[in-house]
């Protein structure tokens, strides 16, 4: 069996990745999409039986993906499921279309619009970027003072990345949010991500702890996960004041290294055991 991993960067998960894949006697190869020209209508990369998309850039993830699905190469994940979570508001709309739950969310396409969403909304209230991770170029409107002085300079920039004002509740967090990683319809483990600053990533230096995986948690982690299309994701979950679960987003490209240290799962092993059995029901 031979799998492809695709990225442009080799960083820890994919080492691990690949050596788990070959440990389990895969001819795992490593492609660099930045050297892969798109053929449209082929040819494509003959004699692999799958191939792991892990891309830090969307654009790749989400051109490399839909290429791959025309060229036939069984995905993880699939181009549908790119598309979806790299997008925040498609995501959410997928998110409500099965009746999730998530926090008050909305786009706007103007700055009227943005505000008619926050006077409803009420503040403190935040904004991200549609497409984005990492925690990045996310901001906590406190007030409407706020708001206006961030709202004007992401319009003024006026790129696509700022000219839809994805807006969201913000939930009071006991410190720390839930990040769960989902492989087909199993629940493969969970943490609690710990920070003092409102943002929890770990990119962002969040602190990973084992978090004990309830029904519920793991109900909704694969039902989000299933929502935008199913495959191997990341579904963040944020703790309510009064103990509800609210879905926040879902990723397609999930880094786990820190989750390692809080975990005792064989998170590569998880990872490379999904990637082969998907292999064999392609072929």
């Amino acid at each position: 069996m031979r799998i492809g991993v695709v990225c442009s960067r080799v960083r820890v998960e994919e080492k691990l990745i690949l050596a788990a894949l070959r440990e389990r006697g895969v001819d795992a190869v490593r492609i660099d999409p930045r050297g892969l020209p798109l053929w449209v209508g082929g040819p494509g990369l003959e004699g692999l039986d799958a191939v792991l998309l892990r891309c830090v850039s969307h654009t790749e993830a989400f051109y490399v993906s839909r290429w791959l699905a025309g060229v036939g190469i069984p995905t993880v994940n699939r181009h549908p499921v790119v598309a979806t979570c790299g997008d925040k508001f498609l995501t959410s709309m997928a998110l409500a279309a099965a009746g999730l739950p998530q926090p008050h969310t909305a786009l706007a396409l103007s700055r009227q619009a943005a505000f008619q969403v926050l006077e409803g909304m009420g503040y403190p209230a935040v904004l991200k970027p549609v497409v984005g991770s990492w925690g990045r170029l996310v901001a906590l409107l406190s007030d409407r003072h706020a708001a206006e002085g961030v709202i004007e300079h992401k319009l003024t920039l006026g790129s696509y990345q700022h000219s839809a004002l994805y807006l969201q509740e913000y939930v009071e967090k006991p410190g720390r949010d839930i990040r769960a990683l989902v492989a087909g319809h199993r629940l493969v483990y969970a943490v609690y991500r710990e920070s003092d600053h409102w943002i929890t990533n770990t990119a962002r230096g969040g602190r990973t702890k084992t978090c004990p995986v309830t029904p519920e948690l793991s109900r909704l982690a694969v039902g989000a996960a299933q929502a935008v299309g199913g495959g191997l994701l990341a579904v963040d979950i944020l703790e309510t004041a009064d103990g509800r679960l609210l879905i926040g987003e879902v990723n397609h490209t999930p880094e786990f290294h820190g989750a390692m240290e809080a975990v005792d799962v064989d998170v590569p092993g998880a990872i490379a055991d999904y990637v082969i059995e998907l292999a064999k029901e392609g072929r």
